[in-house]
């Protein structure tokens, strides 16, 4: 086999190896990837039950409600146009509170109420740790 050849060849082999790692890639993740909804996505779309979503917006004024167990809140998502209620058993964040924003990752439920797997606070560019707060100006110069 000539030089030219082998060299063909060679490259053949690792295109082909590049295009089924990345096919595997992609079927390993697909199970894995969720798909971004806001409320009035929600409320448009309708998705299956099963189907791995991440909720985001403002968590409503006046909305969150602690459950007697001590672990379950219910709170409603908005984006300005529609409103989703979730539930989440476990843990919330600590920046997690009414009028902040919040992305939630789980399932839309038959009744549509989508239950949280995991909650993630926002919060803006402006944030300041507690500790920090009312010891820097604007300038952020310590004072």
């Amino acid at each position: 086999m000539k030089a030219k050849n082998q060299r063909l060849t060679l490259i053949l082999v690792a295109v082909a190896a590049m295009i089924g790692a990345a096919l595997l890639a992609m079927s390993a993740l697909k199970d894995e990837a969720a798909y971004f909804y806001s409320p009035a996505d929600l409320a448009a779309a309708r998705p299956s039950a099963d189907q791995a979503l991440r909720l985001g917006g403002m968590v409503a004024d006046k909305s969150i409600k602690r459950e007697a167990d001590g672990v379950t809140i219910t709170f409603m998502v908005t984006d300005g146009k529609a409103q989703t209620p979730v539930r989440f058993k476990g843990i919330a964040p600590d920046l997690f509170k009414e009028n902040s924003g919040v992305v939630a990752e789980g399932k839309l439920g038959a009744d549509g109420v989508f239950v949280a797997d995991n909650i993630l606070a926002k919060h803006d560019e402006r944030y300041m740790p507690p500790q920090m707060d009312g010891k820097m100006h604007k300038t952020g110069k310590v004072e």
